[in-house]
């Protein structure tokens, strides 16, 4: 387990496990659950937030359930590496909404895209009309996730 910020204290750090695991609890079940005040409860949560501990509130929508089954992991190579082919391609790639997260890596491949499709046909599309096309591409290396074994939001704090 990694070291915790020492700066957080045992309730700040329960907040941010409840909260991570549903951002829904409302002030008053968060308060009662931690032993607070709501009042107290709140200041707190709103130091997180200011913080930047708490990034910001999201809900998780099921994959399969929105048509969108397929996970493909996809390694791209870029033609050149300086900060001015690399901001073009993390540009284009943000207003592809199938890419569901982008790294920048340190390796053989420049980036790691994951991507989420319905089925064959949408990955084909995604890969020829989208990754291939973006600024600097050289090459693409894509991999299919049969199943997810384990996938969490949750950082361990």
């Amino acid at each position: 387990m990694p070291h915790p910020d020492p700066s957080l204290d045992q309730r700040d750090r329960a907040i941010l496990r409840l909260l991570q695991q549903d951002g829904r609890l409302s002030n008053l079940e968060l308060a009662q659950q931690i032993n607070l005040s709501p009042s107290a409860c709140l200041r707190r949560v709103k130091l997180l937030e200011e913080r930047g501990l708490i990034a910001r509130y999201v809900m998780l929508l099921d994959e399969k359930a929105v048509g969108l089954p397929g996970t493909a992991f996809v390694l791209v190579t870029l033609d050149q590496q300086g900060r001015s082919a690399l901001d073009a391609f993390e540009a284009a790639i943000q207003r592809h909404p199938e890419v569901t997260e982008c790294c920048l890596l340190a390796g053989a491949a420049d980036y790691m895209v994951r991507v989420a499709y319905a089925d064959a046909a949408d990955f084909e599309r995604i890969h020829t009309d989208i990754l291939t096309q973006l600024p600097g591409v050289v090459r693409v290396q894509s991999t299919l996730a049969l199943r997810t074994v384990k996938k969490t939001t949750v950082l361990p704090v």
